[in-house]
């Protein structure tokens, strides 16, 4: 029986626990902030970059990673004969798929590579990533593991919440004119993904939105309490400013004591489109 290892980008998120247990490959992609380079989680932090967003001059730009640094993670985890697994955000919000595909092909080695488009990110992707590792370690053959990430993508949803559009809008995931007429409206947006496409779930105003927002999903978790297992609360703020993520984590918890919920800041990958103060809610239910 083949090892199987697991390759993942950084826009996943996944605690720094998580990767060590499962010894997961991360790929980092790159962002640049007023004309600088880092690499997402080798250079900066994601609290050092949601910091460097507030005060830049411009808007961050994100890059996937070069098909050269693919090239190289897959020759060092196909060198003892593994194959390898590897999980990535939505192809609907990044080329990075699609680079590790060219390098699978550069490398001679598509039949050792095995790659799924999460048709998200953030945690729904490490949902994934995740479940795949505990399959791994449980002897699971990959047919059997495919089929369990497939379920996963088919009942996971994701709750966004947008509250300035200023990001979204110069990133070119709104049309101009309709961004410039929800700015001057105070209007957020709820954005979901179904089947890895990014659409407008609703429009609101102001804080009322919000609340709006968090009962009816806490309303949607309560009539699922039973399926769901794993939820995660991913936020773009800076570090004064997490209490009430945390306070949401709370209330979800209270739903069920059961549930894994995961709180915790977002990759520079999200924060750069999604903006300051965003803030979603993932979960998928078996």
């Amino acid at each position: 029986m083949s090892k199987i290892k697991i390759m993942t980008d950084s826009s996943v998120q996944l605690t720094p626990e998580e990767v060590k247990k499962y010894d997961i490959t991360v790929v980092p992609l790159s962002v640049t902030i007023d004309g600088k380079t880092y690499l997402d989680g080798i250079d900066i932090s994601r609290k050092e970059f949601i910091e460097k967003m507030d005060e830049a001059k411009e808007l961050p730009k994100t890059s996937q990673p070069p098909i050269g640094r693919f090239v190289d993670a897959i020759n060092k985890l196909t060198a003892d004969g593994s194959d390898v697994l590897g999980i990535f955000l939505a192809k609907t919000l990044s080329g990075t798929i699609d680079a590790a595909r060219q390098a699978a092909q550069i490398t001679g080695k598509e039949n050792k590579v095995h790659l799924v488009d999460s048709e998200l990110t953030d945690r729904a992707e490490g949902f994934q990533v995740l479940a795949a590792a505990k399959d791994i370690e449980a002897g699971k053959e990959l047919p059997e593991i495919l089929k369990h990430i497939d379920h996963i993508k088919k009942t996971q949803k994701l709750h966004l919440v947008v509250v300035n559009l200023k990001n979204i809008i110069k990133g070119g995931r709104l049309g101009k004119l309709t961004g410039k007429v929800a700015t001057l409206l105070n209007i957020q947006i709820e954005l979901q993904m179904p089947g890895g496409h990014l659409i407008i779930a609703k429009k609101g105003r102001g804080k009322k939105f919000a609340r709006a927002f968090n009962e009816r999903v806490l309303d949607e978790i309560r009539s699922n309490k039973d399926k769901i297992k794993e939820i995660g609360v991913s936020y773009v703020s800076t570090e004064d400013k997490p209490k009430p993520m945390i306070e949401l984590g709370k209330k979800i918890k209270a739903i069920n004591n059961d549930f894994n919920v995961l709180v915790r800041e977002t990759s520079p990958i999200i924060s750069t489109h999604a903006g300051m103060n965003a803030y979603a809610i993932l979960y998928y239910t078996e």
